[in-house]
């Protein structure tokens, strides 16, 4: 009770920040000697610390060199750098001075990048390395109105284009050049805008979400009554920060409450770090959990079947203890086993996590039941919530004393939920967007008058107001790392080519796209003649030397889309889809529901192991 009073008392109320700028200086001032960040030097090869005045000093310096540019409040400046401490010291002294900052993906392509620094007519732009810029310079005619780039990392001078020199700086140079002064917070306005994150669309091209200092600083306040946090808390970041759930729940929830943040190196290094940082929250998207949860049953696979057994009845012990505890079932005489249990099993793949985790959070995407159901089962409280970017991002979320995984929770604190036309989610609070950037029509296509969001998401709501979402208005595909990808926009890019008859995009909740494909009978001819194929595919071998030339041709033709789109598996289909066979609707279109029923083992082969 103590530690959560102490937690509680710590917390920047939303009045006292007023704005995102105005929580780091509060936190700055409650607890200047308290590690903020922790981070890997790759010089010395070792984890390093910045308390929080140390972080505010750099935040002077980086201040005082925006503050030589031609920059003024309003103005736009984007990042396309992987989490480290210098992406927030940056952003930090950004809102300082009123200016709006927009994230970027550090693995989107240049195409990408480069258009939405040219819709929000982005003045300053912050890179990680001199590899990125060269890519930009492969597109630079196409760059309007950038007036300064900086590279964090160290670079040659040869790699920089001559003429791109005076624009094009070192970001340490940078710094050094301007004299620090106390950091200034300009921004008296928390409704102003803070901050643009461009979200992918039925459109394709991406759309400028416009958040205020209060839509987020509302939104963390919600989150942390329902998730409490408290200031010994340690979480390891490894969301990109371009992704508003990161941001907001592992950038200024911390923040908020006073916790420690650890920067991780990278995924394939995740296992390490998390050994090594051993947080006590976790927040991720579904793909991390499916990670970890294919790798207890590939090492189950491998054991013996003694081993296999007591690892289910742990799991089902644990997990009808968890129902117990929530009120939704009854004592079994096995649970006087759990002591038992929790030590041979639950704790030494919890181990692996770091062995101190309390709690986690899931959101971006659906968790699948089976891996919710492992974790909880192993003693792990995984709390599955609801968002979007245009909400700042979260909605909904399970609480600890009230969690049904298949479920998205309750609405938080100062959020309303109600069903629309076609049992729509409709979403209203301080959390919802200002609107799109330069682009009022969609903005009135999905915010009422009366302030209501429609999410596009189909829901329903039990007497408890427990969510749960069941379905999509328009049909966007949610992979696994939180990713949305408009699957019209690429099957009608893949469809350019006339060696495609039908497509059908497939990757709901997985960790990749497939395409299942009909080829046109005439052009397949041709093809098989030109690549001594069989007609019939009967070896594997011929099986996947077509799947390697339809992958070629689909990347092709859909290069314009986002990195994260990008389609690793393909499987033809033989037969066309029709109004007949029940797979097109009168008006031709995809029955996509039917489509996946009708051709379900053609789909599971295309995710086996992974």
């Amino acid at each position: 009770m103590q530690i959560e009073q102490d937690g509680m008392t710590n917390i920047i109320p939303v009045e006292e920040a007023k704005t995102l700028d105005g929580l780091f200086k509060a936190r700055v001032q409650r607890t200047p000697q308290k590690v903020a960040y922790r981070y890997f030097n790759a010089v010395s090869e070792e984890w390093a610390n910045y308390t929080w005045e140390q972080m505010n000093q750099w935040v002077a310096r980086w201040q005082a060199a925006l503050m030589k540019e031609s920059l003024a409040a309003g103005d736009r400046v984007a990042v396309m750098m992987k989490n480290c401490p210098e992406w927030v010291m940056f952003e930090q002294a950004a809102l300082g001075l009123g200016l709006v900052v927009i994230p970027l993906y550090t693995d989107d392509r240049v195409e990408n990048a480069a258009y939405v620094i040219n819709d929000a007519n982005v003045k300053l732009l912050l890179l990680d390395n001199s590899h990125q810029w060269q890519q930009f310079l492969t597109i630079h005619n196409e760059i309007e109105g950038l007036q300064r780039v900086l590279i964090l990392r160290p670079f040659e001078p040869d790699s920089i284009d001559a003429c791109d020199h005076v624009r094009v700086v070192a970001a340490m140079d940078w710094l050094s050049s301007a004299h620090a002064n106390e950091v200034q917070h300009i921004p008296s306005d928390p409704h102003a805008l803070a901050t643009i994150i461009y979200t992918s669309g039925t459109s394709g091209r991406p759309k400028g979400v416009m958040l205020s200092h209060h839509n987020i600083l509302s939104n963390v306040a919600s989150c942390l009554q329902v998730i409490p946090v408290q200031p010994d808390d340690l979480l390891l970041s490894f969301l990109p920060l371009s992704h508003t759930f990161e941001r907001t729940s592992g950038y200024y929830v911390p923040m908020m409450a006073g916790a420690t943040i650890a920067y991780a190196r990278s995924i394939p290094q995740l296992q390490e770090d998390l050994l090594t940082i051993r947080p006590t929250l976790l927040i991720s998207v579904p793909r991390i959990y499916e990670r970890v949860y294919a790798g207890i049953r590939a090492k189950l696979a491998e054991g013996s079947g003694f081993a296999r057994w007591l690892f289910n009845f742990a799991v089902e012990t644990g997990y009808s203890q968890f129902e117990c505890q929530q009120r939704r079932g009854y004592r079994r005489l096995s649970h006087v086993l759990w002591p038992i249990l929790k030590q041979l099993v639950a704790d030494k793949v919890l181990d692996k996590l770091g062995g101190r985790l309390r709690m986690a959070m899931s959101g971006g995407a659906a968790l699948p039941a089976e891996v919710s159901r492992i974790f909880i089962g192993l003693g792990l409280p995984v709390l599955q919530g609801y968002g979007m970017t245009e909400s700042s991002p979260v909605v909904c979320a399970n609480r600890v004393e009230d969690n049904m995984p298949a479920s998205v929770g309750l609405p938080i604190p100062g959020v309303e939920v109600k069903l629309g036309e076609n049992n729509a989610l409709l979403v209203r609070g301080p959390n919802v967007m200002l609107g799109y950037w330069n682009n009022p029509e969609a903005t009135k296509a999905v915010i009422s008058p009366d302030g209501w969001l429609n999410t596009g998401d189909i829901a329903s709501i039990d007497e408890q107001g427990h969510v749960t979402i069941t379905g999509r208005l328009k049909e966007i595909i949610v992979l696994s790392t939180g990713e949305k990808v408009p699957p019209g926009d690429m099957e009608a890019a893949i469809l350019r080519d006339p060696l495609f008859e039908q497509v059908m995009l497939i990757g709901e909740a997985r960790s990749y796209l497939s395409v299942l494909a009909v080829l046109n009978p005439a052009r397949w001819q041709d093809l098989s003649a030109h690549y001594g194929l069989d007609d019939r595919l009967d070896s594997e071998q011929q099986k996947h030397q077509l799947e390697k030339i339809l992958l070629e041709k689909i990347t092709h033709q859909t290069s314009e889309f986002p990195g994260y789109a990008k389609i690793r598996r393909v499987a033809v289909i033989q037969e066309p889809w029709t109004i007949e066979n029940g797979l097109l609707t009168p008006t031709l279109k995809l029955k996509r529901t039917k489509v996946l029923e009708k051709y379900k083992a053609e789909v599971d082969k295309l995710y086996i192991g992974h």
